[in-house]
């Protein structure tokens, strides 16, 4: 395979391939996953795949990688708004046992409406996903597109901000690694990019709906 060029077939080539080199782990917001199966910058350069290693046909790669996109972006968007979810249980057990101005966190006005607003979010997102994974079982990924775009969209946008909120709400500690959500943050924000950016999508979608 040329050095910079992508192969066209789906294959697995064995990590010590001669001219395949995993150049360093890839952080995200300063946190490394590479232990756990994270990202990687990698050079390929002259690597010879065997033949035993195609999976599927010769010039299907795209084929296949188009195929999991859908399904991808569900995963995606369920494990998001888990994160939500533990997000608002936290801010909930930090509210409770808070207090500020002679008041606990709970019984603040802003944080209510903070909360109020992440639950409804969180809600109406939970039903477009399961809206979507809905279509993809009955008419299938094509059918289903535009609620896959839309998901991809607004999902990790939406989770962002009520992550946004939790960090406020914790203060300076939202920042640490002392709890989760800056992490979850990071994974979230990444999201946005994954898979194709928001821009690309947003396109996508106010096409096809001028195209109705």
């Amino acid at each position: 395979m040329p050095r910079g060029t992508a192969s066209r077939a789906w294959c697995s080539s064995p990590r010590d391939s001669a001219g395949l080199t995993i150049v360093r782990p890839l952080t995200v917001f300063g946190y490394d996953d590479h232990d756990h199966g994270g990202h990687a910058e990698i050079v390929f350069d002259g690597v010879r795949v065997p033949a035993s290693n195609l999976i599927g046909g010769e010039g299907d790669g795209f084929a296949i990688a188009q195929a999991r996109l859908g399904p991808g972006r569900i995963h995606h968007c369920m494990r998001a708004l888990g994160m939500a979810e533990r997000a608002l249980s936290l801010v909930r057990e930090r509210a409770g046992g808070r207090v500020a101005f002679g008041r606990s966190l709970s019984e603040q006005g802003v944080l209510r409406e903070w909360v109020a607003e992440s639950r409804i979010q969180l809600e109406s997102l939970r039903l477009l996903v399961l809206k979507t994974a809905w279509l993809m079982d009955t008419v299938g990924n094509r059918a289903a597109m535009t609620e896959i775009q839309a998901i991809k969209i607004a999902v990790p946008r939406a989770v962002q901000q009520i992550l946004d909120r939790a960090i406020q709400v914790f203060g300076a500690g939202g920042l640490s690694e002392d709890y989760p959500l800056a992490e979850m943050f990071a994974g979230v924000r990444s999201l946005r990019l994954a898979d194709g950016p928001d821009e690309v999508h947003l396109n996508a979608l106010g096409k096809a709906e001028f195209g109705r």
